[in-house]
This record gives C-alpha cells, structure tokens and sequence, in this order.
C-alpha cells in the first residue's frame, strides 16, 4: 500500500480515524461514480455531517494532494479533487477485501511468499517486507512470509505494480505434518493485538448499531455520518486479518462479531447515506 508515501490514508491503519482517512473513505464510497471527482464545496458539506470543520477538511486535502492520492481539477470553474490513477486502483482493491464477508477454510490452503533482496538494495527488503504486512501476512520464519491462500491475485498486482516482483516468488502450499496449525497460526500473526483492535471496533461502533435497530434510517446526515465511520473504522480490519479460518481462530473469536456488526451497519445504512450524498452533491453544486 506504499504506492503514494503514506498509506495510512488509503488502509486505514491509524488508531483514530483522522480527517484525511473519512475523506479518503467518502473519495472510495462515492467519487468513483462521479470519475473520482468531487468538489471542494461538496467536501466540506459531506465532512461536516461527520464533524469535520472547514479548516480541516482544506488541510487534509493538501496533504493528500502532497501525498499523490488527490489531484486537483476544476470543472466548469469549479474547485475540486480528483482521485489519482494510483490510488484508484489501490481502492479498487481494497474492496475486494473490505466487502469479502468469507472466511478463508482450512481445505484452501496457505500462499507462501519468498523474497531475497541484495544488500545494495535494502530498501526494497524494508518496502516488501512493510507491503506484505499490510496486505495481511504472517511470518512463518526468516524471509517466509505466509497468508491464506485467497490472497494470491492481490499479492501478484501489489507488487508487480510496486516493481517488487522481480524479488520475490510466490507458493500455493499446503501444511502437510508436524505441529498444531492453531497454535502456528498464533506464532504467525499477533491475535492478541487483533484481538484488542476487534474488541475496540465493536465498542466505536455497537451504540450505533443499536440505535439504528430501533428506527429505520432516513437519507439524512446521521445515517451518512455513522456509515463513514463504521466503513472507516473497518477499512483496516480485513488487511489485519486476511481471513483467516476460523477452524484456527480461538474460541468465541471477537473478529467474527466485529464482522457481523460491521456488515449488519453496511446492509442498514449503505443506501440511505448514499442517497443523502446524492442530494448534498446536488445542493452544493447549485451552490456553486
């Protein structure tokens, strides 16, 4: 994910959500449909329903355009931003892994990931290293790194697009004797850690799943608002947790309730925050 300088913006990984992540999450769920395009007037409407000031929202902005996530252009004299070619396809594929409700089995086997970097050339190692992380691999032991095995498209084009191929080789491989999965599956990946970050997601945002149980959501700014930040809060989890299965998961696992809270939000407030964008969009351009 270090197609732009810092990725943080694209996959979520900060521990609170920052401006520039809501923005990159109302970029994702919406600009595309507009050719990546959104007005600045239209940003700062959208923000400020999630309680993002103007001087904020212009501040991130800048960032992400420093960063090469946004780029700048004006239709019809009016101010905007567009997505770069980059980071559209980095949101491309992010999708496929924020929406994909599967869990990896057990019969689907592992994707190994094997890499050998000259010295001279020891950024790269850091950059494949920090990028197989991100994309959601455990380390299996020095230089081998594994994940299920689902995620081998996603690992070829992230680093073909990264110029990294060249260095690595990927495996279908399948864990044949000795040894506990499970208890590998824990050395391979930080489940404790994950564990903290899932139970924290379903604290954010359980009230708001409760509170939208009891009424129907109207396309108005709440049901816009809570659905940016559960999406942005989620956005992370799935490159975290690659999916991993829950045959080698612990028992009474929090991801798998973080998940049906989070798709639960998705199914409740998907369409009602769409159609208040559609309408603020509107508003703002005969602001204009």
């Amino acid at each position: 994910m270090t197609a732009v300088p810092d990725a943080t913006e694209l996959d979520g990984s900060g521990r609170a959500a920052q401006p520039r992540q809501l923005i990159v999450t109302v970029y994702g769920l919406y600009s595309r449909t507009e050719g990546g395009w959104l007005s600045v007037a239209s940003l700062i409407d959208l923000l400020a329903a999630v309680g993002v000031d103007e001087p904020a929202v212009r501040s991130s902005i800048s960032r992400l355009k420093r960063r090469g996530i946004l780029e700048a252009v004006r239709r019809d004299a009016t101010a905007g931003y567009e997505l770069s070619a980059e980071a559209r396809e980095i949101l491309r594929e992010g999708d496929e892994r924020i929406f994909r409700r599967d869990r990896a089995t057990p019969a689907d086997g592992w994707l190994l990931a094997v890499f050998s970097v000259p010295e001279t050339e020891r950024h790269k190692r850091h950059l494949l290293r920090t990028q197989l992380a991100r994309m959601g691999f455990g380390t299996a032991a020095s230089g081998v790194w594994i994940a299920p095995a689902h995620l081998h498209g996603v690992a070829a084009e992230a680093l073909t697009r990264l110029g990294l191929a060249g260095y690595a080789d990927l495996f279908r491989a399948d864990h044949l004797a000795f040894g506990d999965v499970a208890a590998k599956v824990r050395d391979w990946w930080d489940l404790d850690r994950l564990d903290e970050l899932y139970t924290t997601f379903l604290d954010e945002h359980g009230p708001a799943l409760r509170r939208w149980k009891t009424r129907a959501p109207e396309p108005d700014g709440e049901a816009f608002a809570d659905y940016v930040r559960v999406l942005t809060g989620w956005r992370r989890m799935p490159y975290l947790d690659p999916g991993l299965p829950a045959e080698f998961l612990p028992a009474n696992w929090s991801g798998i309730r973080a998940a049906d809270l989070f798709f639960e939000l998705h199914a409740r407030l998907e369409t009602p925050a769409r159609a208040y964008v559609t309408t603020s969009i509107g508003a703002s351009g005969r602001e204009c």
